[in-house]
């Protein structure tokens, strides 16, 4: 849901109005086919990503229960133990993190080929309900394991089973938080590939629509096995009570911040409890509402000190302020003490007995420190209280959105049904209501899909004829010239963009890119990224041969789009393409001569124009394309839904000064990591005196070329770099 703002003014505030933003989380997967049990949504996972996923976890689970050692015990046999205790541990297992990220595009992939965002939002909701489930299922398969061997040594070695049963005992007490770090590093990892990849790819598909369902994966809470999480809270969050009765609890300290909020909004202004929890779930309000602390911010002064004393009278400010301190305590009093204990026993004198006699007992700690932390906590005053008392209220309403947010994600986990066999993945499958997330390869092997649509592309060397005559006469090869400057660059770029060729004259060079049923539908804008990379590849050969004195290669490129499959002729065993989309990217790709000569010059930084000779509807049309790039209108607006266009607001020369032109801007994903921009100009064809060139009117007729000029993309670059600073 967005985030809207509202403007408060409350009679104890400061002499400017509040502006205060209201929040409320939501994720929905409506509009999604139910599964076979008419309730939830049926989902198929990569087995391949499940696998590795399981025996990546198992050894996180390994590694922070301490319980790798049971895996050495026996010099002779610790290999095949380890093969036992960690599954898939004796050969080498892919990393988690490209198959993650790897699935997660193929989610995108998918929403994008459907033109449904929601089904991203269910592969990554999919995702994290079953690493949730695995954490789970994995620390169970651990402990039973580590029972089994156990039991192999009871009654055979008294002494190691004896060490055994103190590290499996220890692994039982300490599973929430291995649990916990496990789900952490988890965690990271989503976060890492959100960050480098999945952001930029996802708004270069849908633009920046649903940003905020997306918040829902990126929070610390999303793989507790509880909602609260007192190690968690301390090291992300604030340190709060963790249960109802706590002085500290979520529940009191919510009240007292409603009755702050009431206090500072203006009687005439409503503030029912669904807007003050919207409030809540911003923690940007908290600098609004009572700064940072600071004696120089005046204006917040007079609302930072009625909420200090609300805090004081419920004698809740000195537990805030324990609550910071506690973080510094935790490396070396835990997991002695839980870090409840430790922040009551700052505050509390009977608390802190109870702790210091643990200390005791336990012999190999020193109160020397947890003194310190008491002394400060006594001391804090004036400046630093008032700072601690505004953080606090910034970090509660971070805790209470992540809450609500964790709220949200549970129930729409609850609506995800992950099949767990091919039973019922057939059975869904055949009732049209699975949604299947595969890694590439695992989509390869599933057999070829249908085509659906597809997009072509003629590459057309200007003036070929006369160019073939002049190396002739120089006594050298036309044919290798144009294989070694452009056919053999052009060949090596076909894998990357999925191309394939249709046709192949002596100075052209015709590219299909078929779009098959599942595929990301991203054919017209991998065509336009082809054809640019073209561009800019022949032009670096074109420096090469004008050293060596040869003629330089001028392309002209036309790609247009047909939303359907191609047909085929077959001659043999060859096949030959039958489409509309043929002839329409030669006529796209077409340049008259004496065109070439009229626009000599003109000093505009685009390569192609199309003119009309008079006002008859069947008038001669005099295309220009040199070093251009034109596309169909069909192929602009198929664009326009692949990729998410931009308008920009640029400025160059234009033809007779009277051009009517506008320029769309998108982000085209090419690879893992890897995207590139596009610019399209779409601009009026205009009637034009034949004898002398002179303009006469534009007409409402468009054409759209993908700009192929680097001062273009400089200006471009500049242009969003402004923006964003």
């Amino acid at each position: 849901m967005p985030r809207i703002p509202i403007f408060k003014l409350g009679p104890s505030a400061g002499s400017y109005p509040l502006r205060l933003i209201s929040y409320t989380p939501a994720l929905s997967l409506d509009g999604l086919q139910l599964g076979i049990d008419n309730v939830r949504h049926d989902v198929w996972l990569s087995p391949e990503f499940t696998k590795v996923a399981g025996v990546q976890i198992a050894k996180l689970i390994a590694k922070y229960g301490n319980i790798e050692s049971l895996t050495v015990a026996e010099p002779a046999s610790s290999k095949s133990m380890f093969a036992k205790f960690v599954p898939g541990a004796a050969k080498k297992v892919p990393d988690l993190k490209p198959l993650l990220l790897e699935l997660h595009k193929s989610a995108l992939n998918r929403a994008k080929a459907e033109g449904n965002p929601v089904i991203d939002l269910l592969g990554r909701a999919s995702i994290i309900k079953f690493l949730r489930g695995e954490l789970s299922a994995q620390y169970t398969k651990a402990l039973e394991r580590c029972r089994g061997t156990l039991r192999g040594y009871e009654g055979v070695r008294q002494q190691k089973a004896l060490e055994y049963r103190e590290t499996v005992a220890a692994f039982q007490i300490a599973k929430k938080r291995i649990l916990r770090q496990a789900g952490q590093e988890l965690f990271r990892i989503l976060r890492e590939i959100e960050r480098e990849n999945l952001a930029t790819m996802r708004r270069s598909l849908f633009g920046e629509q649903r940003d905020a369902d997306y918040q829902l994966f990126l929070h610390q809470f999303i793989f507790l096995e509880e909602s609260r999480d007192s190690y968690l809270a301390a090291d992300h969050y604030v340190l709060i009570g963790g249960f109802e009765n706590d002085p500290d609890s979520f529940g009191n300290i919510r009240a007292l911040a409603f009755e702050f909020l009431r206090s500072v909004v203006s009687e005439n202004e409503s503030s029912d409890d669904a807007q003050i929890d919207g409030w809540l779930n911003a923690p940007e309000n908290a600098h609004e509402l009572v700064g940072t602390g600071e004696p120089s911010e005046r204006d917040h002064k007079a609302r930072l000190q009625p909420w200090i004393e609300l805090l004081e009278r419920e004698k809740l400010l000195d537990l805030a302020i324990a609550a910071y301190e506690v973080v510094s305590l935790l490396p070396e009093f835990t997991p002695l003490l839980d870090p409840q204990q430790l922040k009551y026993a700052l505050v509390f004198r009977k608390e802190r007995d109870r702790v210091e006699k643990l200390i005791e007992e336990h012999g190999k700690l020193s109160v020397r420190s947890l003194d310190s932390a008491v002394n400060r906590v006594a001391q804090c005053s004036g400046v630093p209280r008032a700072k601690i008392a505004a953080r606090f209220l910034r970090d509660f309403m971070l805790y209470h959105r992540d809450l609500r947010r964790l709220e949200v994600l549970n129930r729409a986990l609850e609506k995800v049904n992950l099949i767990a066999n091919e039973k019922l993945r057939d059975l869904s499958s055949l009732n049209g209501t699975l949604y299947e997330f595969l890694l590439a390869e695992e989509t390869k092997n599933s057999g070829e899909k249908p085509v659906v649509r597809h997009a072509i592309l003629k590459a057309d060397v200007r003036d070929s004829s006369r160019l073939t005559r002049l190396l002739l006469q120089r006594e050298m090869n036309p044919a290798s010239y144009f294989s070694l400057n452009f056919y053999d660059p052009v060949n090596k770029l076909l894998p990357k963009y999925g191309a394939q060729k249709v046709f192949v004259e002596g100075d052209a060079v015709i590219l299909a890119i078929l779009e098959h049923e599942g595929d990301p539908s991203l054919s017209v804008s991998r065509a336009c990224v082809l054809a640019r990379e073209m561009v800019e590849i022949v032009g670096g050969y074109n420096h090469l041969l004008q050293r060596a004195g040869l003629p330089p290669l001028e392309l002209g490129l036309g790609i247009s789009f047909q939303d359907a499959s191609p047909m085929y002729l077959l001659d043999g065993d060859h096949r030959i393409m039958i489409s509309d989309a043929l002839n329409e990217s030669d006529r796209l790709s077409s340049c008259d001569k004496r065109l070439r000569k009229a626009m000599q010059g003109m000093s505009v930084p685009f390569n192609v124009y199309e003119f009309r000779a008079n006002e008859s509807a069947d008038a001669e049309m005099m295309k220009y394309n040199v070093g251009g790039i034109r596309i169909s209108e069909a192929a602009f607006n198929r664009l326009r839904g692949e990729v998410s266009l931009e308008e920009c607001k640029l400025e160059f020369p234009r033809l007779w000064g009277s051009e009517n032109i506008r320029y769309w801007s998108a982000l085209v994903p090419v690879g893992a990591d890897t995207f590139r921009r596009l610019l399209i100009r779409v601009t009026q064809t205009p009637i034009v005196d034949p004898g002398e060139f002179k303009l006469v009117r534009w007409t409402d007729s468009s054409i759209y070329e993908v700009c192929t000029n680097p001062s273009v993309y400089s200006a471009l670059e500049k242009t969003i770099g402004q923006a964003k600073s």
